[in-house]
């Protein structure tokens, strides 16, 4: 049943909110009475920190509100990207290699994946992977001289985009094959101009990452694609004037729906669980940085949970809110059955129909806005990360470790398959890691969640294990459960990780790459850069009192996940 609180214009419809109703009038009415929709626009720091004095003192609140006027002026930006764009195709470029970490690839890899590449543009692929068999997968896979590399990195010195940059630099490419994507003054900039870098497109120092899919940071891989820009801006534009300062609350769709997550997740459902068409499939990981990393602090957060294939009902705990984009035409027949299913069983939801993939850029506004204001419900800063720096840096000395002593710690607590004998051991190893897995998984209780943490090479088939893991932890616990690739995640939820109220259980699994790949100039290599990363946020993890389990592969990989597959699904089992 939709409820009447909304206006039709919004174009969202809502399933199951009656019982929400009363706060979510008396929050929007507070919003109305409080102009925050005009504050917002007016870039006042005090919607999300009450204390004038306090929030004068936090930068990052009125230094980060660039994105409300991205769509308008990156619209006068659209000729000389297309212009960009046919001089790379008429040079003969048959592949664009995005070099890059959470805001700065997330959706370059959104656009790629829904739109592909336009006919006679170059096929775009994404690498945020430090695992050698990821980077050595594209190397094989491009001819490198036909290739146009951007190195796309908001801060200019981020290790992961750095160790790529030079790794494909040392294929013997000339500056011409390459392009920087990053904010003014950075080192990366003056790194570009040195080397004699084809372009090099500023980002906009008062837009976060995770809030710049309609800044350079995707526009310019979206260009390349052949994506119609002024189309996906017009979109864009449409929705923040929605969004604008002279809307209603009500009928404002970003604060209507920031309004329901904020909400619902002070009421305990804080797992916005995503249901996407087959066509937005790839929406789920740019919506997942956003949420997470803006809310996921001061032990609160909403978690969201991108699901390819809902299960039944009974499925869902009480902490779950649903939201479903659809986009109109694709194959949806099973989404609309698991989705009427779950509505039908109370569970409260927002559908929102797409006609078509471009009206995408009016979601990326209106997500930002909603995850702006759902962030004002819960009282914290959406535009800060203090958590994520606490792994980077454990990470870094990790990383300094080895190239002072030529190793790595061993980690802790280990399983390992030398020491359990995954693959075709004694039984009585085998229960003893399943001993372990369920001791990890008892003391999860109805409001926690998994988080699947795999430092492994991102394989079709690995992620058919990792989803075949969600599904069962699901099913089985009836617990929200999270997949993601590591390191790309500690650039997204790895905030949430640490920042939240501590309702998380994490297995991370991480293996022995080899081949590993040196990276040029240094020595290390992409198999240390990978380890350390692992050990650090696991250090972190632990840290802020977290409870994790690390396993260890040291067979074959997708043969490994399948046997963790099995022994979760018996670990979990009722």
């Amino acid at each position: 049943m939709s409820l009447a609180l909304f206006s039709p214009q919004l174009g969202m419809e809502t399933f199951n909110l009656e019982p929400y109703a009363a706060r979510l009038q008396a929050r929007l009415a507070a919003w109305e009475v409080a102009r925050v929709g005009r504050r917002i626009w007016q870039k006042d720091p005090t919607v999300w920190v009450p204390d004038p004095e306090q929030a004068a003192q936090t930068r990052e609140l009125s230094d980060r509100l660039g994105w409300l006027t991205s769509p308008e002026e990156m619209a006068a930006q659209v000729p000389a990207l297309a212009e960009f764009a046919g001089q790379v195709v008429a040079a003969g470029c048959r592949d664009v290699v995005l070099l890059g970490m959470g805001g700065s690839s997330l959706a370059p890899e959104l656009y790629s994946a829904t739109f592909g590449a336009a006919p006679g543009h170059p096929r775009l692929t994404v690498l945020d992977s430090t695992d050698p068999a990821a980077v050595a997968a594209i190397a094989a896979a491009i001819d490198p001289a036909r290739t146009l590399f951007v190195v796309s990195s908001k801060s200019g010195g981020t290790l992961e985009t750095l160790s790529f940059y030079e790794f494909f630099w040392n294929l013997g490419n000339a500056g011409g094959n390459f392009v920087a994507i990053t904010d003014p003054g950075t080192s990366l900039e003056s790194l570009a101009a040195r080397q004699g870098f084809r372009r090099v497109f500023p980002g906009p120092p008062e837009v976060g990452g995770r809030y710049s899919a309609l800044t350079y940071f995707g526009l310019v891989a979206a260009a390349l694609l052949g994506v119609p820009l002024e189309d996906l801006l017009a979109r864009a534009q449409q929705m923040a004037q929605a969004c604008g300062p002279q809307a209603a609350a009500a009928d404002n769709p970003g604060l209507a729906l920031g309004a329901i997550l904020g909400e619902l997740a002070r009421a305990g459902r804080d797992k916005v669980t995503f249901f996407l068409s087959p066509g937005l499939r790839a929406y789920g990981l740019w919506v997942e940085q956003l949420i997470a990393e803006s809310t996921g602090k001061q032990d609160t957060g909403l978690v969201p949970v991108p699901e390819d294939d809902p299960g039944p009902p009974d499925s869902y705990g009480s902490d779950r809110l649903l939201v479903y984009l659809r986009l109109q035409g694709d194959d949806n027949a099973a989404l609309d059955a698991a989705w009427e299913a779950l509505i039908h069983a109370d569970q409260p939801g927002v559908r929102v129909s797409l006609p078509d993939p471009l009206d995408l850029g009016a979601e990326f506004f209106r997500w930002e806005m909603a995850t702006a204001a759902a962030s004002a419900v819960l009282g914290v800063n959406p535009f800060d990360q203090p958590n994520v720096a606490a792994a980077k840096r454990k990470a870094a000395e990790l990383v300094q470790q080895y190239e002072a002593t030529g190793s790595l710690p061993a980690p802790e607590p280990l399983l390992t398959e030398s020491d359990l004998q995954l693959f075709g051991g004694p039984d009585s190893l085998a229960d003893t890691i399943l001993d372990q897995l369920r001791d990890f998984l008892a003391p999860a209780r109805p409001g926690d969640y998994v988080a699947l943490q795999a430092y492994l090479p991102p394989t079709a088939a690995s992620e058919d294990q990792l989803r075949v893991m969600q599904q069962v932890l699901r099913d089985n616990l009836r617990l929200a459960v999270t997949r993601g690739w590591g390191p790309r995640f500690l650039h997204s939820t790895g905030q949430l990780h640490k920042g939240d109220a501590g309702n998380g259980l994490f297995l991370q699994i991480t293996h022995d790459p080899a081949p590993d790949l040196p990276v040029p100039g240094h020595p290390y290599s992409f198999g240390v850069i990978i380890a350390a990363q692992a050990q650090g946020d696991f250090q972190a993890l632990q840290e802020r009192g977290r409870r994790v389990l690390r396993l260890h592969l040291t067979g074959p990989v997708e043969a490994g996940l399948e046997k963790i597959a099995h022994l979760l699904e018996q670990a979990a089992g009722h």
